[in-house]
């Protein structure tokens, strides 16, 4: 399944559990922009901030269930993390627009 997307979302999945903020944030374009809980981040500072903020706080492991090749350089990802926030798992889907290699855009949601 993962033969279908770009490094870079592999990528994105290596990392998201690392505390590697550099790395994780070199995955973004500078433009990028990253919505999660229905908020919006734009640009590698917001991401950085949002990727520093509520992430760290929380232990977690992710395991992806469906890679789907949405158009040109969009890619879903289906999946479902558990770890040590509140309500312990819940299921998600990535949405994924690269250019390239870096992202210019995710939206994280149920």
């Amino acid at each position: 399944m993962w033969d279908r997307v770009p490094s870079v979302v592999r990528r994105y999945f290596d990392l998201d559990p690392r505390r590697d903020g550099d790395g994780f944030v070199a995955l973004f374009s500078n433009d990028a922009t990253v919505v999660d809980e229905r908020e919006t981040r734009r640009g590698t500072d917001e991401i950085r901030a949002w990727r520093d903020g509520p992430v760290t706080k929380y232990r977690f492991a992710t395991e992806v269930v469906a890679v789907e090749d949405a158009g040109p350089g969009r890619y879903l990802v289906t999946g479902s993390i558990t770890g040590d926030f509140p309500g312990g798992a819940a299921d998600l889907r990535w949405d994924f627009t690269v250019s390239g290699e870096p992202i210019t855009r995710l939206v994280i949601a149920p």
